[in-house]
């Protein structure tokens, strides 16, 4: 199970509220229920009691940085989940103001447990654009991998060698750079995933780590 699914499991087990959301405990007041609802693939129950469960971990309505990494650290305790949660905060900060809100969050966790494989992807890419440009170079990659490597620790087998982050990345950037210009574009990138098994395949993989 998903760190995504294993969040929204806990949240959805805790309460069977049927009530109206309590706005009025938070400082940070979401969207209508009816808009996010429309924006999302949960439904108004699901999204009352993912609320309850957001405002019990975060109860000014929004999470910070720090925050993020204390919860995130928790499910893979065996490694340095540290640098990977900084890049996983940055793609649910759509709006890049230093928070997650209730919006973001239930926004990128909807497309993670629910969406296509297109819009998985449109979210991976990004994931992996760590500076918003819209284009994967070979550097931001190879960031990425290597910090899915040290949050997974030593729990892999066989154990991972120094290298491998490097290697991989040496093969999945030839295979996706298709006009060898030295960046992966959007569509270079989904294309690529959607017509290599092996690519598409260690995407699931990492999605064990969203």
């Amino acid at each position: 199970m998903t760190w995504a699914q294993r969040t929204t499991c806990s949240v959805l087990e805790q309460n069977s509220v049927e009530d109206e959301l309590e706005l009025s405990a938070v400082r940070h007041r979401p969207e209508g229920l009816e808009q996010l609802e429309a924006q999302t693939r949960f439904s108004r129950k699901e999204l009352q009691i993912l609320y309850r469960g957001f405002k019990t971990e975060c109860p000014s309505g929004i999470v910070n940085e720090d925050t993020f990494k204390d919860i995130y650290s928790q499910f893979f305790p065996q490694g340095d989940a540290s640098t990977y949660a900084h890049f996983l905060f940055n793609a649910f900060d759509t709006d890049h103001n230093g928070s997650v809100s209730f919006e973001d969050f239930v926004m990128g966790l909807s497309i993670l447990l629910r969406g296509t494989v297109q819009e998985k992807l449109n979210w991976a890419f990004n994931l992996y654009d760590i500076n918003k440009d819209g284009y994967i170079t070979k550097e931001e990659m190879l960031d990425i991998m290597k910090a899915i490597y040290d949050m997974m620790g030593k729990c892999t087998y066989p154990v991972l060698k120094e290298e491998t982050p490097r290697q991989h990345v040496e093969v999945f950037f030839q295979k996706m750079d298709k006009n060898k210009d030295g960046v992966v574009t959007i569509d270079e990138f989904i294309d690529c995933c959607q017509n290599d098994e092996n690519i598409m395949r260690s995407m699931h993989l990492f999605e064990n780590v969203l």
